[in-house]
């Protein structure tokens, strides 16, 4: 039986801690209606990673009613992270279950979007288990916003309608994302990855212009699988031809394991009712001693600037939080340990104002999301630099001739600073 959102959003009080459901699968109408109660609710924490689209709550005229705790900073969130008007919690995303199962962080009400139940009365998380499920499980109160267009995924995140306490009907398409077409520079960073990438591999990566240039150059290779924490479209044409079918896989044969996903309409479709996808918890996909067991793991990951000793930089631009630490510690260990594993970071040589991206110290401020000690593969569309048992000494060396040439000359006379 279900019920309309504003009288279902009416279960939230003030002082409450608020979960969202993730990336593709945020529920606007309950959104919506909450931040419509906004003069009613006062001191309101919202945990979230990141979600896509609007998030109106995050508006400065609705400071004193919401105050956001995000694990992940999107682009709908990084203005108001950076202006002090809500907070970055830095955790690896494999850790994140966990502060809600052991109550660390308290959830009062979770709002979730779920496929219609089935015959037997379960609906699915669809597109997002990753720490939905957790929080889901832990919270108080679940209000859950029914959606035609959620596919009905596999896995983890089935939910019987007993575990569910309110439902409401919101039948709307889910956000799609769309990626600017492959340049230069990037397909040159596609094709030194996919230098690197064996037969038989399993791939993590995330989504965006890399990721699709790496995926594109590999259509001649064979028996690919995927263990990833997310993935996008660009994975299927691949799966299509059968050069990504996890015939080599340990965990998971012939599935692609994953906790959440966001593309287009052409995703979600693949996605609803098929087994081969494994939708699965962030405590499980990111968990280092599961992502080693597969064989030839290979762990592609970005980077906002890497320092001439390998420290690497993905979270941050000097002090301003800009995304998140993210799984990239959880993936890189696990492909560190994997069977002929490589963990590659990439990153094109200069940002887009020409500033070089590999430079001497990290900016004042910056975040080590990557150690030195972690760090193997570094790729840029200049080239491979694989720091792995390398000295300082050498590593200055390979990361200088993969930066930008324009950069070079400086590179090396500030090196002496490092080197002495």
């Amino acid at each position: 039986m279900t019920t309309s959102v504003q009288e279902a959003v009416k279960s939230i009080k003030s002082g409450d801690n608020i979960f969202i459901h993730s990336a593709a699968a945020i529920p606007q109408g309950l959104v919506s209606a909450m931040v419509d109660r906004h003069r009613e609710l006062k001191d309101i924490s919202i945990y979230q990673i990141h979600t896509e689209g609007p998030a109106p709550y995050a508006q400065a005229e609705y400071a004193d009613s919401f105050s956001i705790k995000t694990f992940f900073v999107g682009s709908n969130m990084r203005q108001m992270i950076q202006n002090g008007r809500g907070s970055y919690i830095p955790i690896f995303l494999s850790e994140v279950p966990a502060l809600f199962r052991k109550g660390v962080i308290p959830i009062d009400v979770a709002l979730i979007t779920v496929s219609p139940p089935d015959r037997h009365g379960y609906c699915s998380l669809g597109t997002s288990v990753d720490i939905s499920l957790s929080a889901t499980k832990c919270a108080k109160l679940v209000i859950a916003q029914v959606n035609e267009f959620m596919p009905r995924t596999h896995g983890d995140g089935l939910l019987h309608i007993s575990e569910i306490n309110l439902f409401v009907d919101g039948s709307n398409p889910l956000p799609e994302v769309k990626y600017d077409d492959l340049n230069e520079e990037t397909i040159a960073i596609g094709k030194n990855i996919a230098a690197l990438i064996e037969d038989g591999s399993t791939l993590q990566m995330g989504i965006g212009g890399i990721p699709n240039a790496v995926l594109s150059c590999l259509g001649n290779h064979k028996n690919l699988g995927i263990h990833s924490e997310m993935f996008s479209d660009g994975v299927l044409p691949l799966i299509k031809s059968g050069v990504i079918n996890g015939a080599n896989k340990s965990k998971h044969q012939r599935m692609i394991v994953s906790s959440f996903v966001i593309g287009s309409k052409k995703l979600y479709d693949f996605l609803d009712d098929n087994p081969m996808v494994q939708m699965l918890d962030f405590a499980y996909v990111n968990k280092v001693d599961v992502i080693r067991q597969n064989p030839k793991v290979i762990a592609i990951n970005s980077a906002i600037e890497i320092d001439l000793t390998g420290q690497v930089c993905a979270d941050s631009i000097g002090g301003k939080i800009y995304s998140g630490v993210g799984g990239q510690m959880d993936f890189i260990r696990g492909a560190s340990l994997s069977e002929g594993g490589k963990p590659i970071i990439a990153l094109s040589s200069t940002t887009k104002h020409g500033e070089s991206k590999i430079v001497p110290f990290l900016k004042q401020g910056a975040g080590v999301v990557t150690t030195r000690a972690h760090v193997h593969y570094v790729v840029t569309e200049y080239g491979v630099a694989n720091l792995y048992g390398k000295t300082i000494e050498e590593r200055v060396k390979l990361l200088i001739d993969i930066a930008h040439p324009a950069h070079r000359e400086e590179l090396e006379k500030s090196s002496q600073l490092i080197l002495g």
